[in-house]
This record gives structure tokens, sequence and C-alpha cells, in this order.
């Protein structure tokens, strides 16, 4: 089905996270939809040449170097805008697989800090910006370990819990307003530097998250799901979307070919 084509008012997407992975691939299907995006992430060259990728294609992108934790860059960087029409909250990511006996607390407060307190502090920057421009959405990119645990995970189950907590809060708190509040939780997605990052740069730990699974999702099977959740009718809000691959039935039940 062919989606609208956003609102002149609502039609600047702002993604944050956009360096790699669902970001990105995220911010190429927002600008193939219609709408204007701005490419946020702390490695600035990696959103400059996204953004030189998508303005050739025929598409709209504007770079910005931001880190999500640092509130007074965070401030400034919403003073751009009047009115946008969507925000992204992707940025986030894993640090560890230890169990709590021996979670190291150092990469607990840097995953609380990303995926929650980045959360918060983009949101609460651009709310303004997104209720003025009639027609806001607020997309939090959450996870299954938001939603269930499991062993070694407690620290990422954790900080996701709380961007799940938090968008489910908002939502209920600006009902009424002109701003949807949509949370997706991604199952197992095989991205370059996920589970490359969490095993600090451990490839052989890293490829074991996805072996013998066929097909585990890709960026592009996440990103194409925020896209139609965001380019719904206004009137329609998918609250939550869980999406994982077949092979996966829970975050410890998942069928691999070994």
């Amino acid at each position: 089905m062919a989606t609208a084509a956003p609102s002149a008012a609502s039609r600047i997407a702002v993604v944050t996270g956009a360096s790699g992975g669902i970001g990105a691939a995220t911010a190429r299907r927002l600008a193939s939809a219609g709408y204007r995006v701005v490419l946020t992430a702390r490695r600035k060259d990696r959103i400059e040449a996204l953004a030189e990728e998508i303005n050739a294609t025929g598409g709209q992108a504007t770079a910005y170097a931001l880190d999500v934790t640092d509130r007074a860059a965070v401030d400034e960087f919403a003073t751009a805008f009047k009115t946008i029409g969507v925000l992204i909250n992707n940025a986030g990511g894993a640090l560890g697989a230890d169990p709590v006996a021996t979670g190291d607390p150092a990469d607990w407060r840097t995953m609380y800090e990303t995926n929650v307190l980045g959360t918060l502090n983009i949101t609460q920057a651009l709310l303004p910006a997104l209720t003025a421009s009639g027609d806001g959405t607020v997309v939090v990119v959450s996870s299954t370990a938001g939603h269930g645990t499991y062993e070694g995970g407690a620290g990422y189950v954790a900080a996701k819990h709380g961007a799940h907590v938090l968008a489910e809060t908002l939502r209920l708190e600006i009902v009424g307003t002109p701003v949807r509040v949509i949370e997706v939780a991604p199952g197992m997605v095989k991205t370059d530097e996920f589970a490359l990052t969490r095993f600090g740069g451990d490839a052989e730990k890293a490829a074991k998250v996805y072996a013998g699974v066929a097909e585990p999702l890709t960026a592009d099977d996440v990103a194409d799901t925020i896209t139609w959740a965001v380019t719904r009718p206004s009137h329609v809000n998918i609250d939550l979307l869980v999406v994982r691959p077949r092979a996966q039935a829970s975050n410890t039940k998942v069928h691999r070919e070994l």
C-alpha cells in the first residue's frame, strides 16, 4: 500500500544514532518517503557521508554531530527548529553480557545514559517543536529486551525497560496533544556493529549471537517497520510493535540450524 507524503508542516524527521545500523537504514527509508531527514550521531564523518548519499539519490538530508547524553548540546541543537514532524529515538546500544553478580557498573551507567537519558534529553528538547507542527510523532526504538529478561542481559534489559516505560508514560501524559508516541521493539537484528560493540570488539563472541540463525532481521527490516508506523494516518497510533525474525520465538527461544 502506498503511503501518503508528509505535510509541509511535518516533513522534518530527526534521527538519532544515524551513523549506522537501524538509524542509517531508517534515515534512508524516511528520505524515500518524502521527509527531510536530520541525521545525528557522534561520528560526524559517518553521518556526513550518509547525508551526501541521500542527497545524491534525490532525498534531502542534513548531518549534525550530536551526543544525546550531552544535555547542553541537545538544547542548542533544538533551537534550530520551530517545528518538526518526527523524532526517531534510535541512539542506544548494549555493553557486556555479564551476570548481575559481576556486571560492570560503568557499562550499566553508560547503557542507561544512552538508552534512557539520551532519549529523555532529545525528546524533552524537541517536544515543543513536535507539538507546534500540529502533527508530531515520537518513535522510541526499544528492544524485546525491554519486555522480557534473559540471563546475562540485565544491564541492557534494565536500560531498555526504562526506554519502554518512558514511551508508555509519555503517551499517557501528552494524550490530547497532536503528538503520537510509537514504540518499536526489535528482536534479533544482525548489523555490523551491535554485537561487536557489546562484546568489546570480540568478533568470535559476536558471531555466536547469530550462529545457525538462517535469517535474523536486518537493519532495513526494522527501518521498514518504523517507516510504516510513522506513515500511518495521523489518527492511527501504533503504541507498540514487536518485530522478530521467524526463527526467534522469544528472547531465550531461538531456532538454530547447527
